[in-house]
């Protein structure tokens, strides 16, 4: 957080007359974000539309990768030159430490009016609200311990859903046996690091998950446990294809919709690629929790961070913030994006069997208390310890780290050196 403090400090410095400047016409919306791939774009569309009704046009500044962290850069880069954006796609912790450095705006009032203190759940208010006042908007909630299947692969070799990592291991050689790819994977970090919380949770259990990935107590994090989670993501790199390295995670997603690879491991924005190729679950594609996670979710939410924008431009924020959290968009937008709302009273009429599965299992984890932040999605802990953590485990997939008590002594080592 010390180097966005520093952007900001050297922003404010050059005077708020940069910032109005720079600024957007009052009629128009800005957003950066990192929805670049079919079903994203899809998804943002009927937002954009919504607006338009209002008579707000819409400026894009998108910024490929779909973990984010280019945007985020590219964010950086704005605040430090005083050109805040109306808003800005976030993950949780991120939201937090721009609004500690002071250059998110208030929506507080907006809040109040349309009662989001009561709609949207306490585990999002916590990185949506700052010292009392309501700093973004929660646009979903996605989950990321999901397996995404091609059913008529599955049909053809006699898969049925995997209840145990075992039970996966012996449908990915079943996979492997008939020719296909068994495992869809993008060789990027974010993609690495978000498959290895579904492992984590699926070989400790929920009161292991928070411990090591929320609460990063040490002792979890350097446990047998944790050795055994990481033999466990050992097993599954046989099963990936050799050309994984640096795939987009659209692209490993495509290979399951055609049925050149049977499974991938990703959030529900991979149903949002299905839902755009016309797909159908039941039909074309199955989706089961991954293997030892049923009863928890681990979660992560798009936000629309809200900056602090001259006077003039303050309505058109307001207008996207009513849109995003109205009951209409929360549906029509998470029906094509692939996740649930991020309000609890929004009906599950319009949604598929997927979605409906979603929205069930997320209102069943946040009674019994097994909603967990997502590490690899920036819900678990703080950009600098989720960073560290990304890196140790792509290292490990890519055989920079040969051993799993290696990777456990390193995991140990860069979280605290980043706390």
């Amino acid at each position: 957080m010390r180097t966005i403090v520093k952007a900001v400090a050297g922003a404010l410095l050059a005077s708020t007359a940069m910032v109005a400047g720079a600024s957007a016409q009052t009629k128009e919306v800005q957003m950066l974000h990192w929805w670049t791939s079919g079903g994203e774009a899809a998804a943002l569309n009927v937002l954009k539309q919504d607006l338009a009704k209002e008579g707000y046009g819409w400026k894009d500044v998108p910024v490929a990768g779909g973990g984010g962290d280019a945007a985020m850069t590219a964010l950086k880069a704005m605040v430090a030159a005083g050109n805040y954006p109306t808003a800005s796609q976030m993950l949780g912790y991120t939201v937090l430490d721009y609004a500690a450095a002071g250059v998110m705006g208030d929506l507080t009032e907006t809040a109040k009016k349309e009662g989001w203190d009561k709609s949207v759940p306490a585990p999002l208010q916590k990185f949506a609200v700052y010292k009392g006042k309501w700093v973004a908007a929660p646009v979903n909630v996605h989950s990321v311990n999901w397996l995404w299947i091609n059913k008529a692969v599955m049909d053809k070799i006699g898969g049925t859903q995997p209840k145990t990592f075992d039970e996966f291991i012996a449908l990915l050689d079943k996979a492997k046996a008939a020719g296909v790819i068994p495992l869809a994977l993008g060789g990027q970090n974010w993609q690495e690091a978000t498959m290895f919380d579904s492992i984590v949770l699926s070989t400790g259990g929920p009161e292991f998950y928070k411990k090591a990935m929320n609460d990063l107590d040490e002792s979890a994090l350097k446990s047998d446990t944790m050795k055994k989670s990481f033999d466990n993501l050992a097993k599954l790199k046989p099963y990936v294809d050799p050309n994984f390295s640096g795939r987009d995670w659209n692209l490993a997603t495509a290979m399951v919709i055609k049925g050149d690879a049977l499974v991938q491991v990703m959030g529900d924005w991979a149903k949002g690629e299905f839902v755009a190729a016309k797909k159908q679950p039941g039909t074309d594609y199955l989706c089961y929790r991954f293997p030892g996670t049923d009863g928890s979710v681990i979660y992560n939410s798009d936000m629309f961070g809200m900056f602090n924008v001259p006077a003039d431009r303050k309505a058109a924020q307001v207008a996207l913030a009513t849109a995003t959290l109205s009951k209409s968009f929360q549906s029509a937008f998470n029906v094509v994006k692939g996740s649930v709302p991020a309000r609890t009273d929004v009906p599950d009429t319009d949604f598929d069997a997927c979605g409906k599965k979603g929205i069930a299992d997320l209102k069943a984890a946040n009674e019994k208390g097994t909603l967990f932040g997502s590490l690899a999605q920036g819900y678990g802990a703080p950009p600098a310890v989720a960073n560290a953590y990304k890196d140790v485990v792509t290292k490990f997939v890519h055989d920079q780290i040969k051993t799993s008590d290696e990777a456990v002594k390193q995991l140990v080592a860069a979280i605290n050196d980043a706390k």
